[in-house]
């Protein structure tokens, strides 16, 4: 029998996932009540590894497109994911037989959970990313030869237009403007796939990872503060285990702008002794943070904020003047460290000018040490 994902497994990915979205992909809070609430009435989830998956599986992604900052107010629904879901299959002339996360953080990693249970299909132990970006080509199925399009977009009021570009950066280039259109937050349905692809292309078990980190995280076990507890299961984990804790403050300064789709935006956060600053500079996701100037860790590499106390995720459009932070990265998986990933996914497609260095190195420790140390 396959694992399922329960009720009682929502809060723990919700967490997990907020985490591994590295401050983006939306409040997965909003994710765990639509998942709570399909599994309360349709049943847990299957949970199958990519090793479970059939060669000849339709895998479909259920997901958002928009700025995190407008998912707050302009709530989404199961029924919304299906206009998309539904459309594509229709383009397609098939139905899907498996659910894949698009990527594993934030509100996307969560409704698909939501959109499987209603579905009654399996969702798999994999995604696209490992983490969460802010565009539709900077995924593993796209750096590793699936087609982003056909593809659906739809909005609340159940209006859908198919895609069907020679590549996922035209994709991205033109969704972007129609999600500004619907509202700026819309549902989306990319990367149909059989499971042959899904079994080459994606990142494997990040879901179940998820799953940890957030139990770690929310654990009542008081021995252990909860961040060093976050930093030991990240590096239990084999894709996240070079984990540091890079910075600890209070947030002093916040800026964002919500435009063309995203929300981009900087925070500084100040010592709580001394008159050290680190800098963290985002696109929905935090893109990078460095240290009174110094580079400390940057993209594909994971760049965190959680509550200095709990060590509960902050996403970019919950940062707070006066919060007490601290600031956690950790190596990303190796799918996304390959040279032909960091030309789709790397600091320069954010505008970062200095060449990918993994955050092992980035902190002069052994990159072989597992990531020993804080």
């Amino acid at each position: 029998m396959p694992k399922l994902i329960t009720f009682d497994d929502i809060d723990n990915l919700a967490t997990g996932s907020a985490f591994l979205g590295t401050g983006g992909g939306g409040d997965p809070y909003i994710g765990s009540l639509l998942a709570k609430e399909a599994i309360a009435k349709h049943g847990a989830v299957p949970l199958l590894s990519l090793d479970e998956v059939p060669d000849d599986a339709k895998v479909f992604i259920a997901s958002g497109m928009g700025a995190p900052t407008v998912d707050i107010e302009k709530l989404c629904a199961v029924a919304d994911m299906h206009y998309a879901v539904e459309a594509l299959e229709d383009h397609l002339g098939y139905r899907a037989t498996a659910i894949i996360s698009a990527e594993i953080g934030g509100l996307n990693s969560v409704v698909p959970v939501a959109y499987a249970a209603m579905r009654g299909l399996p969702l798999i132990d994999a995604d696209g990313m490992g983490r969460a970006f802010p565009s539709l080509h900077m995924t593993a199925f796209n750096v590793y030869g699936v087609s982003c399009t056909p593809m659906a977009l739809s909005d609340e009021h159940g209006n859908v237009v198919i895609f069907k570009t020679k590549n996922a950066e035209t994709a991205e280039e033109l969704a972007r403007p129609v999600v500004t259109a619907m509202g700026a937050s819309a549902s989306l349905s990319e990367y149909p796939m059989t499971g042959v692809e899904a079994k080459r292309t994606a990142v494997p078990d990040t879901v179940s990872a998820a799953i940890a980190i957030g139990a770690a995280i929310r654990s009542a076990d008081k021995s252990i503060a909860p961040v060093d507890r976050l930093l030991a299961t990240l590096r239990s984990l084999p894709y996240y285990g070079h984990a540091y804790r890079i910075f600890d403050g209070k947030i002093i300064d916040i800026s964002r702008d919500t435009s063309r789709g995203w929300v981009f935006g900087r925070c500084v956060v100040q010592a709580l002794e001394g008159s050290s600053q680190a800098e963290i500079r985002f696109q929905n996701e935090n893109i990078a943070v460095r240290v009174d100037g110094v580079l400390k860790a940057i993209v594909p590499d994971l760049v965190c904020v959680v509550d200095l106390e709990t060590a509960q995720p902050i996403t970019t459009e919950t940062l707070r003047y006066g919060q007490r932070v601290t600031v956690v990265g950790c190596s990303a998986p190796p799918q996304l460290r390959s040279p032909k990933a960091l030309a789709c996914m790397g600091p320069s497609a954010f505008g970062e000018t200095v060449t990918y260095v993994e955050i092992e190195r980035l902190l002069g420790l052994d990159p072989t040490a597992g990531g020993a140390g804080t």
